[in-house]
């Protein structure tokens, strides 16, 4: 991913964020036997782990086609994105852009073990009930739990150390403040690109610009 001084994004707890906010990734290898090969998972943050670790699971045989645990991956996280309009900047001359946040992560898989395993999807299913009204655990029922042992059989749950990553926040910090409260506005109204959760990512990254220069 080409960097812009004015887009780089270094902060590891911004890319934490990202991570945890945006879970659902694609898994990317260079394999021996196929080349370039891509999944989509869920990804969790391991919350007690230095640095960034990530948890997920492959099912089977993904980690074959992927030759996982013998080659770096690549994990690609992406944020809020959206297509920004050059009618909304003034009246001089300007093309058109996509604002986005996203990371791209390097590590080796390690491969876990069934009990390993069996946590980190107990862990993802719990991650993604909690906010449920009536969340359905994978161990709520003696039913749900025989079940869960029996479907894990066709799964790898994954370890991922992150020992790179390069991240880009690009939300029109090349921009002038009218101009960025001028696109926010935009994305909050309800034209064909409106986006609250970009305008959202614009919002926090130029506080946070703000709050540094003062």
């Amino acid at each position: 991913m080409r960097q812009n001084p004015s887009f780089t994004m270094t902060s590891e707890e911004a890319v934490k964020r990202l991570i945890r906010e945006h879970p659902w990734m694609t898994i990317v290898s260079m394999t021996d036997a196929a080349g370039l090969v891509a999944s989509h998972y869920p990804v969790l943050l391991d919350e007690t782990a230095e640095g960034i670790v990530l948890l997920t699971h492959v099912g089977r045989p993904d980690e074959v086609v992927h030759e996982l645990g013998r080659h770096e991956t690549l994990v690609i996280v992406q944020g809020p994105h959206g297509y920004i309009s050059p009618g909304w900047y003034d009246a001089n001359p300007a093309v058109p852009t996509w604002n986005f946040v996203t990371a791209h992560l390097y590590g080796t898989p390690e491969l876990l073990s069934a009990d390993e395993n069996l946590r980190v999807l107990e862990a993802l299913v719990d991650h993604f009930e909690d906010p449920m009204p009536e969340p359905r655990r994978m161990r709520g029922t003696a039913e749900n739990s025989a079940y869960a042992d029996r479907i894990a059989t066709g799964t790898v749950g994954l370890r991922i150390p992150v020992t790179r990553f390069v991240a880009k926040n690009k939300m029109s910090q090349n921009k002038p403040a009218e101009t960025v409260d001028r696109i926010i506005a935009e994305l909050e109204g309800d034209g064909p690109y409106a986006s609250l959760a970009l305008a959202a990512e614009m919002r926090r990254t130029h506080e946070t610009l703000r709050a540094a220069r003062a």
